[in-house]
């Protein structure tokens, strides 16, 4: 009987939302996500140490640098066993600088380069404020392609598509999580979850108003969410929500189609600056949530980095 994760890869592309290589290997997704909180966990399993250690010694005592190989090294090994691309995040600590952002984005993909990755299978994530959007839009133009992270409201949608970013990556659980706990309730039914909804509209817009940058729900608890964005164009699930959804039988409906977002994708926005700052500061959850996912991305890739230093100083150096 077919499970519901092959009835979802007919609707939408499924990606990987994952450090673990094994995992990857494992399910097969046409994509894979990382962020520093994966890799921080990754990074501390000795299955992995081997790429730790590469990193390390390619760095020869630069913990910046190889604080980067350490992204590469496990984008590099994650790619042997997708078809398509791997997400790889800059530094959380620049999401406010557009200039910086755009030069850590090219170093990393210099290093993707370097070893024989060809920058069309890796794209570079960015938190979604107006400097990053920015500094993707400068990048979009050079060839290395952006996913928009950390995204929560309708204004980073239409400021990212306005900018040409290749993917963007809205927050499906996040919103969940704030909505479940601004309500007091244990949880929300899909067809009335803010973060559902959130996508769906944002999918919708971007339909009708032919835009070419690509919609990926992300950060789900429950395999309900998923089900509810059938035909988003991709999807981003942890490991455990694949395994769930590969053992539930039956097939699942279509619940997003470009039919559909002609009717339901509203009126188009003009955005700038002073719009997006506006739109965005209206929507109190997305300016807590934008703001406590980069203070949990830098706290857990200043984890990684303690890690690397730590490590670094029981590795032999390079000859």
């Amino acid at each position: 009987m077919t499970s519901q994760l092959e009835s979802l890869r007919r609707h939408s592309l499924v990606v990987a939302d994952t450090g673990d290589i094994e995992a990857v290997a494992r399910w097969k997704p046409q994509d894979a996500t990382t962020n520093p909180s994966l890799l921080l966990t990754s990074a501390q399993d000795p299955r992995f140490r081997h790429l730790v250690d590469s990193a390390i010694q390619e760095a020869r005592g630069d913990t910046a640098a190889a604080m980067d190989g350490l992204f590469v090294q496990f984008g590099r090994e994650i790619l042997k066993h997708v078809a398509g691309r791997v997400s790889t995040e800059v530094d959380a600590r620049l999401s406010f600088d557009a200039s910086a952002s755009i030069t850590r984005a090219q170093r990393l993909i210099g290093l993707y380069e370097r070893h024989g990755v060809d920058r069309e299978r890796v794209l570079i994530k960015l938190a979604s404020t107006w400097e990053s959007i920015r500094a993707a839009q400068q990048l979009e133009r050079e060839g290395i392609h952006c996913n928009m992270t950390l995204l929560f409201s309708f204004a980073q949608a239409v400021a990212c598509a306005e900018a040409g970013v290749t993917l963007i990556s809205p927050f499906v659980g996040r919103i969940y999580d704030w909505y479940r706990a601004a309500r007091k309730v244990d949880d929300i039914p899909a067809d009335d979850d803010p973060g559902v909804q959130s996508v769906t509209r944002i999918y919708a817009y971007y339909k009708k108003h032919g835009y070419q940058t690509q919609v990926m729900g992300a950060s789900f608890r429950k395999t309900e969410q998923i089900l509810a964005l059938a035909g988003c164009d991709l999807l981003t699930i942890a490991p455990d929500l694949l395994e769930k959804l590969a053992k539930a039988p039956g097939p699942l409906e279509r619940k997003l189609s470009t039919e559909l977002a002609y009717k339901q994708g509203g009126d188009k926005i003009a955005m700038d600056e002073k719009t997006f700052r506006w739109m965005h500061n209206e929507d109190q959850m997305a300016t807590d949530k934008l703001a406590e996912g980069i203070r949990r991305f830098d706290a857990d890739a200043r984890k990684l980095e303690r890690l690397i230093i730590s490590l670094a100083a029981a590795t032999p150096a390079a000859a």
